[in-house]
């Protein structure tokens, strides 16, 4: 790969998910609609949820791991887009996110379902409705390889639609949605902390 060596050095210094969960946190949250690769998640330090987590996919691939990603699916909401891991048959994230709850989960999961699920309660519109709805089967970034995936934008938006077009599973059944409770007010307002209004998504507005 032919990262520069400071971007390897930055690479190498993201050892582990954790490390490039902080990463992430301290990046500025994109409200561009643009899509930026991991090289130039570096070069801006900026990203929103999908930069991240192709971001993530990356810093995994560097040190050894499979750069997995996973498409959260979410009505009158936008989707995430997060980047999974295992750790001891375990199953854990790094995301990136414009609201506080929907970031790194530990590796202490069962199955990819059951993660997912660990975004549930958190996962609300800006109408306080809980709207996850659906997740798909993780994609393994390195399918990207020919399209230099790590180091050119373009190959962005092949990623992007490869997400949308993949089997996804859903989580809710109809009766379980009918009789979703709103989201408590004072959680609902937690969630928005530090948030940039610019990357909110407007349910109001679509």
């Amino acid at each position: 790969m032919p990262w520069s060596a400071q971007e390897r050095a930055l690479l190498d210094g993201l050892d582990s998910p954790e490390r490039v969960q902080r990463f992430l946190d301290e990046v500025p949250y994109s409200t561009e609609p643009v899509y930026r690769c991991p090289r130039s998640v570096m070069r801006d330090h900026r990203a929103h949820c999908f930069d991240g987590a192709v971001f993530a996919a990356a810093a995994f691939r560097h040190h050894g791991l499979p750069p997995r990603i996973v498409d959260l699916r979410a009505e009158r909401d936008d989707d995430h887009v997060i980047a999974v891991f295992q750790r001891h048959g375990a199953w854990g994230a790094v995301a990136k996110s414009n609201v506080v709850g929907l970031r790194y989960r530990e590796p202490v999961y069962r199955s990819l379902r059951e993660l997912v699920m660990g975004f549930f309660d958190e996962y609300a519109s800006l109408e306080r409705v809980k709207s996850l709805r659906a997740w798909s089967r993780p994609v393994d970034l390195s399918r990207f390889d020919r399209q230099q995936w790590q180091t050119r934008d373009e190959a962005m938006e092949a990623i992007a639609e490869n997400l949308d077009r993949v089997r996804h599973h859903d989580l809710l059944t109809p009766e379980m949605i009918a009789g979703l409770q709103p989201v408590e007010e004072r959680r609902f307002q937690a969630s928005l902390f530090g948030a940039d209004e610019g990357g909110l998504y407007k349910p109001w507005e679509h």
